[in-house]
């Protein structure tokens, strides 16, 4: 009996695969390669990208960190951002990692922030340094990326704030007048960004639970008997 039950909860156990993350959204702007302020459409799942300028900013689709188009604009002013916007509703555990650089004039520091269903922005952990895309760092092409410039922001402090939610939305701000080489931004100055990605793990399904929690009492009871013997 003691086997039965072992094996029982195993095999109930053993049909429950762990959740994986799954890309939600991406922007390469491969096929978007934009020229305007957006909204620009990502290339996997839904969405809208957008840059915000006071200034009259000059948009365009240059080479991206190993591949042939990025987003890029001129003009920054302090507060200037790029914007991404999506739908996390069916998921949870939303995370994002984004490559970024500028030319040597331009911003040099952002803040990360985030927005819930077209609510207040509120930044997430400290501004980041933007690295230049200039020697000694290997510069931006179409066939060769670099780790040097991916970011990957811990959105741990946010808990469950971003799951199953119709709108969620990660500015990326520009904070201040230095540049990317530790000058000041001019207004021929560019920011670059590519490979948006949004990940996320789907929601459970009742009947995915249901067999956890069996397994689960399967492999309690179990126990118990092999104590009491």
């Amino acid at each position: 009996m003691k086997k039965i039950a072992l094996l029982t909860a195993f095999s109930m156990l053993s049909a429950i695969q762990p959740i994986k993350a799954t890309v939600l959204v991406d922007w390469t702007f491969e096929t978007s390669q934009p020229t305007t302020a957006g909204a620009i459409s990502p290339e996997i799942g839904s969405g809208n990208a957008y840059g915000s300028h006071a200034g009259a900013a000059v948009y365009s689709s240059p080479a991206g960190n190993g591949s042939s188009h990025s987003y890029s604009s001129t003009v920054w002013a302090v507060n200037d951002y790029w914007e991404f916007d999506f739908s996390s509703l069916g998921y949870t555990g939303v995370q994002i990692s984004f490559d970024q650089t500028s030319s040597n004039t331009g911003p040099g520091h952002f803040g990360l922030f985030y927005s819930i269903n077209s609510g207040p922005y509120t930044q997430i952990g400290a501004n980041y340094t933007v690295l230049a895309n200039a020697s000694p760092n290997p510069p931006w092409n179409a066939t060769t990326s670099s780790s040097l410039y991916t970011l990957t922001p811990n959105l741990s402090s946010l808990g469950s704030a971003l799951d199953n939610e119709t709108s969620v939305s990660f500015r990326l701000v520009d904070q201040d007048t230095v540049s990317a080489n530790g000058g000041t931004v001019s207004s021929g100055g560019t920011d670059r960004v590519d490979n948006f990605i949004v990940t996320v793990n789907p929601v459970p399904e009742p009947t995915t639970l249901a067999l956890s929690a069996l397994g689960g009492l399967a492999c309690l009871l179990s126990m118990q008997r092999k104590r009491r013997q």
